[in-house]
């Protein structure tokens, strides 16, 4: 169980015996029916349901309880995987039976068609068929009556209520036949549709099991045991017993038990089960490292940073699951289909039964016409359609190191007709520069440095740590600052000594009216340049004077300008916002193949004004995306139709974001929004193909174009094909293109 606010708590339930959409949305009524729950979402594919609740007493019992007065067995949450582990033919042993058993029954229909007439005789065709009808086909009977005492169905009430009747007019056409009349029976029809839809069920069974590999692959990265470095040396201890702080060791091809920091040794890590990224990562000493991934060939000490649920691999399991288990918008006309779609079934199959029987056919005739339509309408296509392609989409996209939080977010990012980049960390390296110090006439570089190098000495700002590490590449002594203070979005104030001392945007000097003086002209000459130009000023009793100008660059990420390339040939308008000021911006807008003129930048831009700048390109209808990686990005990520947050960001940005690229790279924007149209498209073919046996195998069957074995037949293979098709997603891999591919992306 786990907690999402302080007021409430979600738990995951496995349920089974649902086989059909009518299932789900029985289970959702029976558990939000519980005092207490707000919300609950049942998914078909996993067999699963996520309630919301108020925490009260007995509240799990009191849900499993609602679970199986609603005819269903509750189970763990883990039971599907635990399923999944199986041999790949378990469960097949009830269709070998049925087959065996059904095979005699259909041989001689078979022959009739070729003009033999190998009949059996009725004892023999009762003998074989009943145990198919009513020992492998209880579950069916099971079900079914539980729908019924809740005065509502599923797919079992009609399989039940059309074999039987199958099996019923068999025995009375065999009872009632003059002696030594061999009378044509129907037992062959109601033993192979029993048999069939187990077949159906037992293959759907065996892909679901296929649909969840992602997350059983991510579960088999977690090693069982480490190797603790204690007083008396290595010992082998179970991951569980783990603690942070703990330093461990990991051998050469071992994978890494959990996170934590390279102490000693140098290696190669393979992360791609984690980033998608093939290629190994050099870790030397401070490196971080990721539990789950692969040690190269160097023997290294690692201190525990995170352990359990706080580790990175769980962090990552845990949003795959959550995709998986949530129920996307286009689930809910299939919701509202299936609420009523047994009872419509059922008033069909007995208007087919009195439209047949009173225009003048035998009830045998009419009857086995009624059969037919209650067979082939079964819903499990239905059900299956959403969730299986999600559960592929989310999990072929977590493969290649992008991770979808949510449903909703999969089923929009194929409309995304915007994306809005943020320029820091994003789409440049992050880590800029001090490209220049000037200082104001009659003063000290070194000092002033030094001053400049204290006062950012507390701050994580990437503007900070350059200045910082231009002072130490100098040898510079740096000074512990007093009474710094951060004014978000602006800089930073506080006393290096006895001064004090403010550094910032020129905006904010601006409004601070700082006079720039002498070096006005170069300001604007390394705007024009393309740099990032702060000022720092020192209070004094005369106002604020400027002492010098600090002059940042930054380098475009390998892999953005082809990035935005990419999108652009898809059509997709690409913007890129930045705080700096307009020359700077457009500088790198420039590099990184954007157009100024066209509107792609969005300059000056304050933190907190981003989600107000995503609120603007939101206007006359347009899908926008919002990519970005800081703490300032969360506001804008949650404003945005999608927000993408870089996993190389903070876990701020991350929450707020619907989808996270693992490995920080510009060209999983595009490979987002690909997985996402491939999904919708899966979807939509699945609902498609749903409904299409449905709306023309009803009327087929009641106009007697089909017999029962045949719409059996048809039931089986819809939910067969819906779901082969939703595993069609696992081939996907995302394109990567050069910077010669992406330029001739341009010239397109």
């Amino acid at each position: 169980m786990t907690t999402s606010n302080p007021s409430l708590s979600t738990l995951d339930l496995g349920i089974g015996g649902m086989t059909c959409a009518s299932c789900v949305t029985r289970v959702e009524k029976a558990l939000k029916k519980v005092p207490g729950v707000t919300g609950a979402a049942v998914n078909l594919a996993t067999e699963s349901a996520r309630v919301s609740f108020e925490p009260s007493a007995q509240i799990e019992a009191r849900l499993r309880r609602a679970v199986r007065d609603a005819g269903y067995e509750p189970r763990a949450a883990d039971a599907l995987e635990q399923e999944a582990d199986s041999s790949p033919w378990a469960g097949f042993a009830p269709v070998a039976i049925g087959l065996v058993l059904s095979l005699p029954l259909v041989v001689p229909m078979l022959g009739d068609l070729a003009g033999y007439h190998w009949m059996l005789p009725a004892w023999l065709q009762f003998l074989l068929a009943t145990p198919v009808q009513f020992i492998l086909g209880a579950r069916f009977y099971k079900a079914g009556w539980s729908a019924l005492k809740a005065l509502s169905g599923n797919m079992d009430l009609l399989v039940a209520i059309g074999t039987t009747a199958g099996w019923a007019l068999s025995m009375w056409l065999w009872l009632s036949a003059e002696e030594g009349v061999m009378a044509h029976l129907y037992f062959e029809a109601s033993a192979v549709v029993v048999t069939l839809v187990l077949l159906g069920k037992w293959l759907e069974a065996r892909a679901k099991r296929q649909t969840t590999a992602a997350i059983r692959a991510l579960h088999a990265l977690r090693p069982e045991v480490a190797h603790l470095m204690g007083v008396d040396g290595e010992v082998d201890v179970p991951v569980a017993e783990v603690l942070v702080g703990d330093t461990l060791v990991v051998r050469p091809g071992e994978r890494l038990p959990v996170d934590g920091t390279l102490l000693e040794g140098h290696t190669q890590v393979d992360e791609s089960m984690l980033t998608g990224e093939p290629l190994p990562v050099t870790k030397d000493a401070g490196a971080r490292l990721t539990g789950g991934s692969i040690n190269g060939e160097g023997r290294v000490l690692m201190q525990v940073s995170a352990v359990g649920s706080e580790t990175v691999l769980a962090h990552i399991i845990r949003l795959v699951e959550d995709a998986q288990a949530a129920k996307a918008p286009i689930q809910r006309l299939v919701d509202q289909v299936s609420a009523v779609f047994v009872p419509v079934v059922l008033v069909i199959a007995l208007v087919t039964l009195l439209g047949w029987w009173l225009t003048g056919h035998s009830f045998e005739h009419a009857l086995i016409h009624a059969v037919a339509v209650l067979v082939i309408a079964c819903p499990c296509a239905l059900g299956l359609a959403t969730p299986a392609a999600i559960m592929a989409g989310t999990g072929v996209a977590a493969k290649y190191g992008i991770l979808i939080k949510d449903a909703q977010a999969l089923e929009l990012a194929h409309k995304v007709d915007t994306v809005a980049f943020d320029k820091t960390g994003t789409l440049t390296v992050g880590q800029p520069r001090l490209l220049a110090f000037e200082v104001a006439p009659g003063h000290n570089e070194a000092s002033l440095l030094v001053a400049a190098a204290s006062l950012q000495s507390g701050s994580e700002h990437p503007l900070a740590r350059a200045v910082l590490q231009a002072a130490q590449v100098r040898g510079l002594v740096i000074e512990a600052p007093d009474n710094v203070r951060a004014v978000p979005g602006r800089g930073s104030e506080g006393e290096v000594g006895v001064r004090s001392y403010l550094i910032g945007s020129l905006r904010w000097m601006e409004e601070l009216g700082v006079v720039m003086g002498a070096l006005a002209a170069r300001a604007t000459a390394l705007q024009q340049q393309g740099a990032t130009v702060s000022a720092m000023v020192e209070r004094t009793t005369d106002g604020l004077t400027l002492r010098a100008l600090l002059a940042f660059g930054d380098e475009p990420k390998p892999g953005a300008k082809e990035a935005l390339a990419i999108l652009r040939a898809r059509g997709i308008r690409t913007v890129m916002i930045s705080g700096d000021n307009r020359g700077a911006a457009e500088a790198m807008a420039r590099r990184l193949g954007l157009r100024p003129e066209a509107g792609e930048v969005l300059a000056e831009v304050l933190p907190g004004d981003k989600a107000a700048k995503v609120a603007e390109l939101k206007q006359g209808g347009h899908v926008v995306a919002m990519v970005g990686d800081g703490v300032n990005d969360a506001p804008a990520l949650a404003a945005a139709d999608v927000g993408l947050a870089m996993g190389n960001g903070t876990d701020v940005a991350m929450h707020a974001a619907g989808i996270t690229l693992m490995r920080g790279d510009p060209q999983l924007v595009a490979a987002a929004l690909e997985v996402s149209d491939r999904t919708v498209a899966k979807i939509r073919q699945n609902l498609f193909w749903a409904f299409i046996y449905n709306v023309a195998g009803i009327p087929l069957a009641a106009l007697g174009f089909l017999n029962p074995v045949i719409a059996g037949a048809a039931m089986a293979m819809s939910s067969v094909s819906v779901m082969s098709n939703a595993l069609l997603l696992r081939r996907w891999q995302p394109q990567r293109k050069t910077g010669a591919a992406a330029a001739d992306l341009n010239k397109a």
